[in-house]
């Protein structure tokens, strides 16, 4: 499936349906027999609208294209923000060390992205239901600032190594650990909340 198909056919969530009525209707668990909840239940639920069979993979591939979930919550005064940041893809420090912005795992992944932000309650059981579907689109001055991201989180890697990255840089993407517990030495970029906003129109 092409990626604007797949936003028109996903575009016909906004507004619309429970996504737990969904999950229940596709055979999708939202907390296993625990009852811990299934973190990737809303994206299972948007794989099976586009025709995906459940369990198929762990992490579909749909070629020119990546699907990813974003939460929003409501404030006191009924006011939306975006709940959380999203991983885009781990980093590689050798890889990031010997490419350029242009040619980075990073633009092409985020040129891959189809975002379906989601409004959700207070617990996961409470009702959800898709705000908006969008695709990424680098131009301009933001275009610039990631790439200064990267550039950034690139000479900290080469001038003074891996271990020195920290989710403290970057405006709009962050170096972070991704993996179990506190030891993890894994890191990914991540996209930051002002970075999503630019796209979520909230």
């Amino acid at each position: 499936m092409k990626r604007d198909e797949a936003i028109q056919k996903l575009r016909t969530l906004i507004g619309g349906r429970n996504l737990h009525d969904l999950a229940a209707e596709y055979g999708v668990s939202v907390s296993g027999p625990s009852g811990k909840v299934n973190k990737g239940w809303a994206g299972h639920v948007f794989e099976r609208h586009l025709g995906l069979p459940l369990n198929s993979s762990r992490s579909p591939n749909f070629g020119s294209w990546e699907l990813k979930s974003v939460p929003l919550k409501r404030n006191k005064n009924g006011n939306l923000s975006i709940k959380e940041t999203i991983a885009v893809t781990m980093i590689d420090p050798h890889n990031v060390c010997e490419t350029d912005f242009q040619d980075s795992h990073l633009l092409a992944k985020l040129r891959k992205l189809v975002i379906v932000a989601r409004i959700v309650g207070n617990t996961a059981k409470d009702p959800t239901v898709v705000h908006s579907v969008v695709k990424f689109n680098l131009q301009g001055e933001l275009y610039t600032a990631v790439e200064k991201d990267y550039n950034e989180i690139r000479e900290t890697i080469e001038n003074r190594g891996f271990n020195a990255l920290t989710g403290k840089m970057g405006v709009y993407i962050q170096p972070r650990t991704k993996g179990p517990g506190h030891g993890s030495v894994s890191r990914a970029f991540y996209a930051r909340k002002q970075f999503l906003a630019k796209f979520i129109k909230l």
